[in-house]
């Protein structure tokens, strides 16, 4: 008898909106006089429109739809980093990792004061990242540049030191990656892209957001395909790419 897998993930109704001001305010003074003579206006933004689905356990799933369509925004919702307008998210976040490149990085410290403040953001314990200094940094292959500013980093080396720090700790049950496999040149994807499989394999539930399709059909069983905040497609990862790359002919 097949053991039925654990849903891990339940998404239901996911809706999303962003309040912005119609008019950008030049300074604090100016928006404070603004909200004081009830000057300001806004608008209301749908990012997500109604999302609902599920990953089970050891599922990998890829998120795709172009530019602008709520992918980012619907990993965020999943981890904890935002709430949602409306809806629910039925996920276990003391098991999740979200790994987005770019961001926990100061550019006017050096790359290994760096290594311990993007650290610390993540969850790492000095002590760890004192047995795994060396490590990341071979990893990112940046021996030789650590004691530089990251303001004079290309984004190829910034990429890399931070594909090397989120990825160093243990796989975790449910892993998140927003556009994390296209960083460095094709020499380091390769190397990437070996450990995010080393990941995979490693038993955990995984979703993905990439622009490539050649990455999700490599790498998933199911897919998601979500265009302007409204989800297009769920299912078998080469019948959701197919319907995608239809449209995406279609537009062109």
């Amino acid at each position: 008898m097949i053991e039925e897998k654990q849903i891990v993930i339940d998404i239901k109704h996911i809706s999303m909106q962003f309040r912005i001001a119609k008019e950008a305010s030049g300074s604090l003074k100016e928006f404070l006089i603004r909200m004081v003579g009830r000057q300001n206006s806004y608008q209301t933004i749908s990012v997500l429109d109604d999302i609902s689905f599920q990953a089970k356990e050891g599922d990998v799933i890829g998120i795709i739809g172009t530019n602008g369509s709520g992918k980012s925004t619907l990993l965020k919702i999943v981890s904890g980093a935002l709430q949602p307008t409306s809806g629910t998210v039925m996920v276990d976040r003391s098991k999740v990792q979200l790994l987005t490149l770019g961001t926990g990085f100061d550019m006017e410290l050096t790359a290994r004061e760096n290594v311990y403040l993007n650290g610390a953001l993540i969850g790492y314990s000095k002590e760890y990242l004192d047995r795994t200094y060396d490590e990341i940094v071979a990893f990112a292959e940046l021996e030789g540049f650590m004691g530089e500013r990251m303001k004079n980093f290309s984004s190829g080396m910034v990429s890399r030191l931070g594909f090397a720090i989120a990825t160093m700790r243990d796989t975790p049950e449910i892993l998140i990656l927003d556009e994390v496999l296209s960083v460095g040149d094709m020499f380091f994807r390769k190397k990437s892209e070996q450990r995010i499989q080393e990941m995979i394999h490693g038993g955990a539930t995984v979703l993905i957001v990439s622009h490539s399709l050649d990455v999700i059909l490599k790498n998933c069983n199911y897919a998601v395909w979500i265009e302007k905040g409204k989800l297009q497609m769920a299912g078998a990862v080469k019948e959701v790419c197919e319907g995608y790359r239809g449209y995406q002919n279609r537009k062109k």
